[in-house]
């Protein structure tokens, strides 16, 4: 389906957004792809967890310490794991030494800084981040290649289906997922890195903000929250298709063939 198609019909209060990059020496020329519907920043949920981690780790001397919180930061999307990154290198430090590695400037969260997944992104910038970190795992940083890997353990109970949608079983993955008390919206988002051979890499971002307003559905989806329980199956029924179709149409986009 064509953005269009898979956008036109959206209800006015939602927000959808997809990117993607495909660069790399030796390859074919850069191109990137960007599209959004609705707001032009969304909060990124655990989206930025591995990057989280990638910075992170230059900051904290005990090695193992590090992996022992970084690992299941990504792998399992970790709150309590990304919340002891997050809290002891400091917020501020975290996304300013982003900034220096990636050339893209996010800012702490107004109100509670220590709400990492409030942190507001565009998609696109979303997707450059990524890139320089796949190309440094790529050219030998053993700490980017590291958390790269582990987004390839990411499970597919956490992944919507972005492998499939992406036509890659093989792509590191990380999604984020949360409706918050303050909003009237599911956010669902995704990315994917498909490695290209040598530092070519492919990168496709999805995020999505879909109306959940049934006060019902809310109440048991806020339950579900605070006694632990799992909620990706909500954030699948409302959003998983669209964000599947948004990065499907991407990778095409990118000038891979639709699968």
């Amino acid at each position: 389906m064509s953005f269009n198609e898979l956008l036109d019909d959206l209800d006015q209060s939602a927000g959808a957004q997809a990117a993607g990059i495909r660069r790399g020496y030796g390859g074919p020329p850069a191109r990137t792809v960007e599209v959004s519907s609705g707001l032009t920043r969304l909060r990124c949920a655990s989206l930025l967890k591995p990057l989280y981690a990638w910075v992170a780790a230059g900051r904290i001397a005990d090695a193992e310490r590090w992996r022992r919180h970084a690992e299941p930061a990504v792998v399992v999307s970790s709150n309590a794991d990304t919340l002891a990154l997050w809290l002891s290198v400091g917020p501020r430090v975290i996304l300013d030494d982003l900034y220096e590695r990636t050339g893209v400037r996010w800012r702490p969260p107004n109100g509670d800084p220590s709400r990492f997944g409030s942190v507001e992104v565009a998609a696109g910038e979303v997707a450059a981040a990524y890139a320089v970190l796949a190309q440094a795992a790529a050219t030998g940083d053993p700490v980017a290649a590291a958390v790269l890997g582990w987004m390839t353990e990411v499970p597919e109970s956490q992944t919507f289906g972005a492998r499939q949608a992406v036509g890659s079983a093989d792509a590191a993955v990380k999604c984020g997922w949360y409706g918050g008390p303050d909003e009237t919206c599911l956010r669902t988002h995704a990315v994917a890195v498909v490695p290209q051979g040598g530092t070519r890499v492919s990168v496709v971002v999805a995020m999505t903000a879909l109306p959940y307003t049934d006060p019902y559905e809310r109440e048991v989806y806020r339950e579900r929250v605070n006694t632990g329980m799992s909620v990706e199956d909500r954030h699948e029924k409302l959003a998983g298709e669209l964000l599947r179709g948004l990065m499907t149409r991407t990778m095409t986009e990118l000038g891979h063939t639709e699968r």
